[in-house]
C-alpha cells in the first residue's frame, strides 16, 4: 500500500533553517509530481510547493519563494523540503502529498513551530 512518512520537523529559531524529508512506498516514486502542503494553527490546509517526477520543474507559493527550495531523490524515494530564513508565520504541520490515479495520499505530518 501507499505510504508517505514525513521527517524533519522541529524547532527553529526566527531566521533558522529546517530540512523535511518525505520517503514514499509502495508505489513508482519517480513516476509521479510530489508535493508539500502545510496546516497552520486554525488555518487551512495550503500548499507549499510542488515537484515533476523528474525533478526538472518545481513550483512555490508566493510566501515561500526563495526561502524554501523542493527537490527529490528518486533513487531513494524521497523529497525534500530545505526551508531557510524561517519566520513565525512558516509555523505548521508539514505534510507530502502524492496523487495516484485520482487517489491523493497523504503522509502523517511533521510540526514545525518557529519561535524565539
Amino acid at each position: 500500500q501507499v505510504q508517505l512518512v514525513e521527517s524533519g520537523g522541529g524547532l527553529a529559531q526566527p531566521g533558522g533553517s529546517l530540512r523535511l524529508s518525505c520517503v514514499g512506498s509502495g508505489f513508482i516514486f519517480s513516476n509521479y509530481g510530489m508535493s508539500w502542503y502545510r496546516q497552520g494553527p486554525g488555518k487551512e490546509r495550503e500548499l507549499v510547493a510542488t515537484i515533476s517526477p523528474s525533478g526538472r520543474s518545481t513550483d512555490y507559493v508566493d510566501s515561500v519563494q526563495g526561502r524554501f527550495t523542493i527537490s527529490r531523490d528518486n533513487a531513494k524515494n524521497t523529497v525534500y523540503l530545505q526551508m531557510i530564513s524561517l519566520k513565525v508565520e512558516d509555523t505548521a504541520v508539514y505534510y507530502c502529498k502524492v496523487t495516484i490515479m485520482r487517489y491523493t495520499y497523504w503522509g502523517q505530518g511533521t510540526q514545525v513551530t518557529v519561535s524565539s
